[in-house]
């Protein structure tokens, strides 16, 4: 039997080659993006799962309430967990990590070749009794506890001495000290939310943050927890820790009690996040990189299914086209004693093989479209993965289980034709069954329409992320890495590029807007004990000119004035914060010492001037205070120069720079990127999003403009011989375009009825995650259906316009 359905379902396919490869074409790619989904879903959702422990580790991060605001951190102090393992039994490990000035890199030199390394973590000696990260060569329980130890990867082992067998035992010179290879560990899967490079021993190169502190922020902290420990029964103890050891530290640096200290409005509150969930439920300040969404896995999910969805309604919709063609072929096999079961299974049977013929094609599109898809987004998908043995179980399961739903409805239609009026030619359809094709039609078009108005809006969002509006110029700046190494000769180096022909200004500063170099300052007013706290700068007298960024009231740094040393400006917010009418003069005095002389001596510092507010972190976040110190005094440790450039001369310019560079530093590499670059850097997921909704938006149409044409081509042919009449009795091509048409216009207008508010309540609630955004546009809806009404027209019309003028004699024959 399931010989004779074979030849029968073959026969079928290579007698109606259009409607098998609509068919094919349309169920392949809705299988496809579903795998591809799948693939991504995947991959998000096992994020850090790889660690053995996973379970058990979570990360301690701080919930900071300011006057009239809070920040979340992801970084805390640096003794913070120490203080919770000896205080909780709970806790079986504390692990710390530093991760520095990412943005510029560490200079590793390996004989005489020189490396800047961006990705390089600080970490303490228990690093790998917490985390999964396997050694090919080393002592994991030594690799960190010896003095000036480095571990570094496979792929680093590879770069620096040709194999990881080379590595163990050499020695590297990180930032003129030397260091000593322990060990080589395997790279990690691209899956972690944390990766390295290099991993060198936090007590020998942390930078200074090795002191005993409660309330600066500077590390990563993990906590390792007992088997049986309740991580949420810990988080209620955590205010043990603020009591003991948070509160003294607040009062000596803030010079305020404690008390005081919370009833102005600030506060401390740790909690705890687990391992697994960090990449897709955490975006906090100074995260170690960025992170996924879980808004976008449930978006991406949805829109597999619904994509899988329009492909299956495209198959019922042909499905039912091409019943014409076959109600003869069921009226003679019913005629000949075939009952309707048997045809039903005839029908599910051609169904379940077009259905695994597709999946065949989408396999083939995978392995062909994954590269590049991976290259696209950065991403390191597997199409391997389907090929375990439960997932291509559940995969063919499946597919089998698409052809039997797909094919259900077609089946039952076909199968329920009654002989002797099909045989005469006189057969009509179930008017049900128009109501479920039309169903079908406006499900799809308002599917489409709301991926078009989301995909609109995403772009308009992204737009806005990247435009001018940031408060500053971003265009034609490119940032001078890891300046510091210059020492006493950058203001030479600063001098000489002014001399350069395109440079339009220079500046040295301590970071700038889309990096995470702002450090936390706190001020507070000379007799006052309200503290002022957001984040500082240090800067030359050019950073504003440089950016465009303009002072409101006051002035900016003066190189002129040897007072300036000791001046500071506020922006606007920082100046709201404050809380006073006239600023210009006002001293504030830094509260915790960071800013006072070695001897212990307060220094007083004066705001001379106001700059008006910018966006120098994500727009994900509203804009903090923010604290201008003159880099005067600090001019030999600036890390970074700013360079506006012409547009026309960047790459000449460029090549002039690298050549100055190459004068005071030789040996170190010349590193730079563009301050445009590092800003898109910040919404990464956002413009994956983007890019996923484009594509997957004309998948969407495409597969839409397929069943269409399924549905107009049925439409047609059941009224070919009234077409015929008409063409006879005079009826133009535009008459019967026009009686085709309407109905489906009817269908499509509905469709957008439908599509628009659902997609406005979606865009709204997904643009409500910035703090600065755009609004959902009354245009980006009047483009979307006219991009609907239009493919809709543009299908009927080659329908009808093929129907019109068709020979009437060809339908009116059997008349």
């Amino acid at each position: 039997m399931l010989k004779n359905y074979s030849k029968v379902a073959l026969r079928n396919m290579l007698r109606q080659k259009g409607y098998t490869v609509l068919n094919l074409i349309g169920l392949a790619i809705g299988i496809s993006v579903c795998m591809i989904i799948i693939l991504f879903v995947n991959s998000e959702l096992n994020f850090d799962n790889f660690h053995k422990k996973g379970d058990r580790i979570y990360r301690v991060v701080l919930d900071r309430r300011y006057p009239g605001r809070s920040t979340s951190y992801a970084i805390i102090p640096y003794s913070i967990g120490d203080a919770m393992k000896k205080e909780f039994p709970e806790i079986e490990q504390s692990v710390r990590l530093f991760q520095g000035q990412q943005d510029q890199g560490l200079f590793l030199r390996v004989d005489d070749k020189v490396f800047n390394e961006k990705n390089v973590l600080f970490a303490d000696s228990n690093f790998f009794d917490v985390f999964t990260v396997p050694l090919l060569l080393g002592n994991a329980s030594k690799a960190l506890t010896l003095p000036n130890s480095l571990v570094v990867n496979e792929s680093t082992a590879k770069k620096y001495f040709g194999s990881a067998a080379n590595a163990l035992g050499k020695t590297i010179t990180v930032d003129d000290s030397a260091a000593v290879v322990t060990a080589v560990s395997k790279d990690l899967p691209p899956n972690s939310h944390f990766t390295f490079d290099v991993i060198a021993s936090l007590s020998s190169f942390g930078n200074g943050v090795q002191k005993p502190d409660y309330v600066s922020f500077s590390c990563y902290n993990y906590l390792l927890l007992n088997a049986n420990a309740d991580a949420k029964a810990l988080e209620r103890k955590f205010p043990l820790i603020i009591e003991k050891y948070v509160s003294g530290d607040i009062e000596k640096n803030f010079g305020v009690s404690f008390k005081e200290f919370q009833s102005a409005g600030n506060g401390y509150h740790y909690y705890l996040q687990p391992l697994t969930k960090i990449h897709l439920t955490s975006n906090l300040e100074a995260e170690l990189s960025p992170n996924g969404s879980i808004n976008i896995v449930y978006a991406f999910s949805v829109i597999a299914f619904f994509i899988l969805l329009l492909a299956c309604i495209n198959f019922i919709n042909l499905s039912t086209a091409r019943s014409l063609d076959r109600a003869k072929e069921v009226g003679i096999r019913k005629t000949f004693g075939s009952e309707q079961s048997a045809l039903i299974r005839q029908f599910l049977f051609e169904s379940v093989i077009t259905s695994v013929l597709s999946l065949v094609i989408a396999i083939i599109l995978i392995f062909v479209i994954l590269p590049f898809f991976n290259g696209l987004f950065n991403l390191h998908l597997s199409a391997l993965y389907f090929f375990q043995p439960l997932q291509f179980t559940f995969l063919i399961l499946s597919v089998i289980f698409i052809g039997v739903l797909a094919g259900l409805y077609p089946a039952f239609v076909l199968s329920s034709f009654k002989p002797i009026i099909v045989l005469k030619g006189k057969f009509s359809f179930n008017p049900k069954g128009r109501l479920v094709r039309n169903g079908l039609v406006i499900f799809q078009f308002a599917i489409s329409v709301m991926l078009i108005i989301s995909t609109l809006t995403v772009d308009r969002q992204m737009q806005y992320m990247l435009s001018d509006q940031l408060g500053f110029r971003k265009d034609n700046i490119v940032e001078l890495q890891r300046t510091d190494l210059l020492g006493k000769q950058s203001q030479s180096f600063i001098n000489d590029l002014r001399k350069i022909p395109g440079i339009e200004n220079v500046s040295g500063t301590s970071a700038l807007p889309g990096d995470q170099n702002f450090f936390g300052a706190s001020f507070q007013l000379l007799g006052s004990k309200e503290t002022l706290t957001g984040r500082g700068i240090l800067s030359d007298d050019q950073l504003l000119s440089t950016l465009d960024i303009p002072v409101v009231k006051g002035r900016f740094f003066s190189r002129d004035l040897a007072t300036d040393s000791l001046s500071i400006l506020l922006n606007e917010k920082a100046l709201a914060e404050l809380g006073i009418a006239d600023p210009i003069g006002a001293r504030l005095i830094s509260p915790d010492g960071f800013f006072n002389l070695p001897d212990g001596t307060t220094q007083v510092l004066t705001v001379i001037g106001i700059v008006k507010d910018f966006n120098f972190q994500s727009l994900h976040q509203k804009i903090t205070p923010l604290i201008f110190m003159n880099g005067a005094k600090f001019k030999n440790v600036l890390p970074l120069t700013a360079v506006r450039i012409q547009s026309s001369q960047i790459r000449n310019v460029l090549g002039t720079i690298e050549k100055d560079w190459n004068s005071y530093v030789p040996g170190h590499p010349f590193q730079y990127k563009f301050l445009d670059q590092q800003l898109a850097s910040l919404y990464h997921s956002e413009q994956t999003m983007e890019k996923l909704f484009k594509i997957f938006s004309m998948l969407a149409i495409f597969i839409a403009f397929i069943g269409l044409l399924g549905l107009v081509t049925y439409a047609a042919q059941k009224r070919a011989r009234e077409i015929g009449i008409r063409r006879v009795l005079g009826a133009s091509v535009s008459n019967i375009i026009t009686l085709l048409s309407k109905d489906f216009l009817k269908l499509v207008i509905i469709a957008v009825l439908v599509a628009f508010p659902v997609a406005w309540l979606g865009m709204d609630k997904w643009l409500q995650d910035f703090a600065y955004r755009v609004n959902v546009s009354w245009w980006i809806f009047i483009i979307s259906a006219f991009i609907a009404v239009a493919m809709a027209l543009l299908t009927v019309g080659f329908q009808a316009v093929k129907a019109a003028i068709t020979n009437p004699v060809t339908s009116l024959r059997t008349e």
